[in-house]
């Protein structure tokens, strides 16, 4: 998936079970290798930005991203933003 807003591309690692608005930047994504916006019509609102090598989820619809190449925007289904996944902890050696 590629950004409409600006140079944010990503990989799907879960897709939901149905249909969403998947946004990058209050724009919507669409299938492709690179973003191709500039920037410049990011939405002051969705301007957190997404970070290379990070993965995104959405708990409520089961979505789960790679992001490939970063860019300012942030990624959010509908209105509801993408959190950063966290790693899960190691269990304790002795």
């Amino acid at each position: 998936m590629a950004s409409t807003a600006d140079a944010t591309a990503l990989i799907v690692v879960r897709a939901p079970a149905g249909d969403i608005a998947l946004t990058c930047g209050g724009a919507e994504m669409a299938t492709g290798k690179a973003g191709t916006g500039d920037g410049s019509a990011i939405d002051p609102a969705h301007r957190s930005g997404t970070a290379l090598g990070k993965r995104y989820v959405d708990e409520e619809t089961g979505l789960e991203v790679l992001c490939t190449k970063g860019g300012a925007g942030s990624l959010a289904v509908g209105d509801r933003p993408l959190e950063v996944k966290q790693a899960k902890p190691l269990p304790a050696s002795d």
